[in-house]
């Protein structure tokens, strides 16, 4: 069964975050951190990333942090996952000839699916989610340590 990684589901928990949260205002990192009981350092790097990719919009200053650089409806789950992803530079390791001739055609299909499906589900589709949840108050707190 296709799963992501624990990176990527934060990321696009972020995202879904700064996207309810910042109503005019960046969402702080700290504030970000502290809603999800996770310590800034580890969140810093996956928000970093989102902002080099044009995900999200870095503002600097005392009342600086974290906004979408674009409209909702226009940020899908599979670009956020494609950008965590592709941050970590795995070093190459050498595969044997049944993964490389056996192994990896057979799940190609799957993959290419669920790619697309990833590619369908939109930020506005998440937060809208999370409207109807009730998880756009600044109270919430949910728990992504991981």
């Amino acid at each position: 069964m296709p799963r992501l990684s624990d990176k990527s589901l934060l990321a696009i928990a972020a995202v879904v975050d700064v996207a309810v949260h910042a109503r005019g205002t960046p969402v702080a990192a700290k504030a970000l951190a502290a809603r999800h009981n996770l310590p800034p350092r580890r969140l810093e790097p996956v928000l970093q990333a989102l902002v080099h990719a044009g995900v999200l919009k870095g503002v600097r200053g005392p009342r600086g942090g974290y906004e979408l650089a674009r409209e909702r409806r226009r940020v899908s789950v599979a670009e956020i996952v494609r950008v965590v992803e592709g941050a970590d530079e795995e070093k190459e390791i050498i595969l044997p000839p049944l993964v490389i001739e056996v192994v990896q055609p057979a799940v190609a299909a799957a993959e290419t699916t669920f790619d697309t499906a990833l590619d369908a589900v939109t930020l506005e589709d998440l937060c809208r989610a999370a409207d109807n949840k009730g998880h756009g108050s600044e109270h919430d707190r949910i728990d992504f340590t991981i």
